[in-house]
């Protein structure tokens, strides 16, 4: 066990080895390790209070290779998803059949979710449309809906490594929810977030009979 924010010093300075963009050299790579090191750790002394204090080095090392993992399948799905588009984009006879489909997810944190969520609408070719917090699911729009198992198996890749990362309740080898494909004749309905107006509609008339 070490304290927390000398932890997070040292991945900031790692963080800004990806950032600065640093030569692939030993010399660029320390040195742009050394700037990071030298402008984090003080921000992460300054910030301390915000992390536990002590933590898990076999934990923290186990959490970073996770995440390398996630982004080494999320960098070739990006990959794959823009040939994928531009080449649809190119051959306009190329089929293309729109699709709603509600995924079910096993990460359950906020943390896990949003991950997820982000990663697919950053994914050319598809885009999160909403959270159903009542069954844990996104609604998920694709270009192409003729083969839903196409198109999930990349999200489940990287919920397995979510559930590492954010540590989850539930476990990759857990078996995943079933998917479906929502009725095309209506949108889903916004579940994740009140209107505003109604809020206001109802904060007004409980201030009324105050």
């Amino acid at each position: 066990m070490t304290r927390r924010w000398l932890v997070a010093g040292v991945l900031f300075g790692i963080l800004w080895m990806f950032v600065r963009g640093a030569a692939l050299t030993p010399r660029g790579l320390l040195g742009s390790f050394l700037f990071g090191l030298a402008v984090g750790m003080p921000v992460a002394y300054v910030f301390r209070r915000l992390y536990e204090e002590r933590a898990n080095l076999g934990r923290t090392a186990t959490i970073s290779l996770y995440i390398v993992f996630y982004i080494l399948a999320f960098s070739k799905e990006i990959v794959v998803a823009n040939i994928d588009v531009a080449y649809r984009t190119l051959v306009p006879w190329s089929a293309i059949e729109p699709q709603v489909i509600l995924i079910p997810l096993r990460v359950e944190t906020a943390f896990g979710v949003t991950t997820i969520a982000n990663s697919i609408t950053l994914t050319p070719g598809t885009v999160t449309m909403d959270h159903d917090p009542d069954e844990n699911a996104l609604y998920v729009h694709v270009i192409d809906g003729r083969d839903i198992d196409a198109v999930v198996e990349p999200i489940r890749d990287w919920e397995d490594y979510a559930l590492h990362i954010f540590d989850e309740r539930l476990n990759p080898g857990d078996e995943a929810p079933e998917i479906r494909i929502h009725p095309p004749d209506y949108p889903p309905e916004p579940k994740s977030a009140a209107d505003p107006l109604e809020h206001l509609a109802s904060r007004e008339e409980e201030d009324s009979d105050e």
